[in-house]
């Protein structure tokens, strides 16, 4: 082993596992991408490394200037974490729709925070436009560099390599790859190595069902963290995804909880919607096929959601000492 000259050196290179206990009979083999290995515990490391990487490399972000974004927590993280190691202040907007874990996370990494009121604590188009238009407005002070995640396409390179490493750690066999939908750069930039190496490769979107604006539905609130914006994403390709899969909120949740409890996978509520749908194909592929899908972040950015809250809690202590 060597040393790492930087913790960005350690973004990536996630480990590809093989569902057992939550897949049904006859379906195919469902394979997740771990990406709460990353050193903030989610995909996002990936675009926050290659849109900075860029800005700099053609002048648009400059030494001394300060980084703004707009972020439900993961993004937010990922870029803190770029900011300490390049040495850029850093000015995130975000809401307390988003988990609490999150925002501590951001902090701690030394994102300057501002928040955005929500309704009823969910995540709704009013709010991700607020947060966006607050994050423009920062973005126009001098010296700033925004680096504006819906529009970036900086991103969508950020996640080649994870189609590559897929490719690659299944051996050379994806029949098919699932991927939620938040800017659609880890849906397109993931896929685009995957339809170079298997141009028949079935690709399926994911979605809030209670905001599935991609499958032609009216937007509504979801509390899935990352995804469903209210309306289609700058750089989402509509002729890209073979099909869109919505997923219910409560379904999306419920499989969170399974991954944990059934294959000690440790995730959020974008990975259960991306595993329900992943099984969803895989039943129709069957069991002769091979579906990758993403683990997008770790379920340590959840536990002050409902999620992983249960009515039984921690265990109470015994009188004669912990058990």
């Amino acid at each position: 082993m060597e040393i790492s000259s930087s913790v960005l050196t350690a973004i990536g290179h996630t480990p590809l596992v093989r569902l057992r206990r939550v897949v049904p009979a006859d379906c195919a083999t469902i394979l997740v991408k771990v990406e709460g290995n990353n050193p903030t515990g989610s995909m996002k490391d990936r675009m926050a490394q290659a849109m900075l990487a860029a800005a700099e490399a053609d002048g648009r972000l400059r030494p001394g200037d300060t980084v703004v974004e707009y972020s439900g927590g993961s993004t937010g993280a990922a870029l803190a974490m770029v900011c300490a190691a390049r040495g850029y202040p850093l000015r995130i907007v975000s809401s307390e729709a988003f988990s609490a874990d999150k925002l501590i996370q951001m902090v701690a990494l030394g994102a300057e925070l501002t928040l955005v009121q929500s309704e009823h604590g969910q995540i709704t188009k009013k709010l991700i436009l607020e947060m966006i238009d607050t994050a423009a407005a920062f973005g126009r002070q001098p010296n700033t560099y925004w680096t504006d995640q819906l529009t970036n396409t900086d991103s969508i390179t950020g996640y080649h390599p994870m189609g590559e490493e897929i490719w690659a750690q299944a051996g050379g066999r994806v029949d098919g790859f699932v991927q939620a939908v938040g800017t659609a750069a880890s849906l397109r930039g993931a896929t685009t190595p995957l339809k170079q190496y298997n141009p028949r490769l079935r690709v399926v979107a994911v979605e809030p069902a209670e905001s599935a604006v991609l499958s032609g539905g009216r937007p509504g609130a979801h509390l899935i963290e990352g995804i469903g914006i209210g309306y289609r994403p700058p750089m989402w390709d509509a002729d890209l995804p073979d099909e869109i899969i919505p997923v219910p909120t409560a379904d999306a949740e419920a499989m969170a909880r399974r991954l944990a409890r059934e294959e000690g996978l440790f995730t959020g509520t974008s990975s259960g919607a991306n595993v329900l749908a992943a099984i969803e194909l895989g039943q129709r592929l069957g069991p002769d096929a091979a579906v990758a899908t993403i683990l997008v972040d770790s379920g340590l950015k959840y536990l002050s959601t409902n999620v992983f809250r249960t009515s039984r809690g921690p265990s109470q202590k015994s009188p004669h000492g912990n058990v």
